[in-house]
């Protein structure tokens, strides 16, 4: 056992590769983890390519990251819109004459009861996180390295290996994409191209105060919130970009953060209906559904309450001024 543990940490270590002038595409760079894995590579000497939705956003993001040393291109990039795509990674490729990996970290966060969660509500997430790392994919992939150090990494969530309550539309688009992972992983290794699912818990980012809401606003912003910042049950993003990186390094299959995520991916293995019963318990003390008004989308900005932000959210609502969340609103106090 412990000869077979030995090969396995050199056959990693023999796997890793140097960030340092390596050309990194990052789908999301612009804020929440997609910034500080960001923050980090450019620490280690890469070149990036940041691309998002807001151009006030990237441009933000790029100056920080160039006041700190680094080379960033800033590409205003909708992941869904494959020809926006096309033309994002031709830019980047002509810019910096080679691209060595991809980070799809895009992503959006839909929370509500399966009552307000329309067609329209599964569609926007299938685009991003699968359709945008699809895109993504076959736009990168030809200019990758063929030696071994071509690397690519997906983020889906924790949610894409075990469904949550009032989370039916973000779960869908996150399987989709840890099924797409998983799939192209054994056919991009024969090409010498290494690929990471990372599945993530629950976050401190700041994304929070961005994500949407449907149903009783107020009171679905509230459980969400205080769950993201509890430190029982989420990791800060620092530590989550140092693990998706380190992954990353030495071409990892898969990677799932927290350890409460991993509990509850291996119970689902073994005992899905125990996993299962724990569900049906958590939706029960959820908020039900709501009203008409229930079917609007609204933003955690446009959820706040005397409950969040709050002392419960202190962690959490730190994190979005530092992780540019902010949208041009001020910090939650």
């Amino acid at each position: 056992m412990l000869a077979a543990w030995a090969l396995g940490r050199a056959l990693r270590a023999r796997r890793s590769i140097s960030f340092r002038d390596r050309v990194v595409v990052i789908s999301g760079g612009s804020r929440g983890l997609g910034l500080v894995m960001a923050r980090r590579l450019a620490s280690e000497g890469a070149r990036l390519v940041l691309l998002g939705r807001t151009l006030s956003d990237l441009e933000a993001a790029r100056t920080e990251l160039e006041a700190a040393g680094a080379e960033a291109l800033a590409i205003v990039c909708d992941v869904r819109d494959r020809e926006a795509v096309e033309t994002a990674v031709a830019r980047a490729v002509a810019h910096f004459g080679r691209l060595d990996a991809l980070m799809h970290v895009a992503g959006v966060i839909q929370f509500g009861p399966l009552a307000h969660t329309t067609e329209s509500d599964f569609w926007e997430s299938l685009d991003v996180h699968f359709w945008g790392a699809y895109h993504l994919t076959e736009a990168i992939l030809p200019h990758l390295p063929r030696d071994g150090s071509g690397r690519v990494a997906y983020v889906s969530s924790f949610g894409g290996r075990v469904a949550a309550p009032h989370m039916a539309a973000y779960a869908a688009g996150k399987f989709a994409l840890v099924g797409y992972a998983d799939a192209v992983r054994a056919e991009l290794a024969r090409e010498g191209i290494r690929v990471t699912t990372v599945t993530p818990g629950l976050m401190r980012t700041g994304s929070h105060v961005n994500a949407e809401f449907k149903g009783d606003h107020q009171a679905e912003y509230a459980w969400f919130s205080i769950l993201d910042a509890n430190p029982l049950a989420s990791t800060s993003a620092e530590s989550a970009a140092r693990q998706v990186l380190r992954s990353v390094r030495h071409g990892d299959a898969a990677l799932t953060i927290t350890l409460r995520a991993k509990v509850l991916a291996a119970l689902n293995g073994v005992a899905p209906g125990l996993v299962g019963e724990a569900m049906k318990a958590a939706n029960a003390v959820l908020p039900p559904p709501a009203g008409a008004d229930g079917h609007a989308r609204r933003t955690g900005w446009q959820s706040f309450s005397e409950v969040s932000p709050s002392f419960w959210t202190r962690l959490a609502d730190e994190a979005v001024a530092a992780n540019n969340e902010l949208r041009g609103h001020s910090p939650p106090a």
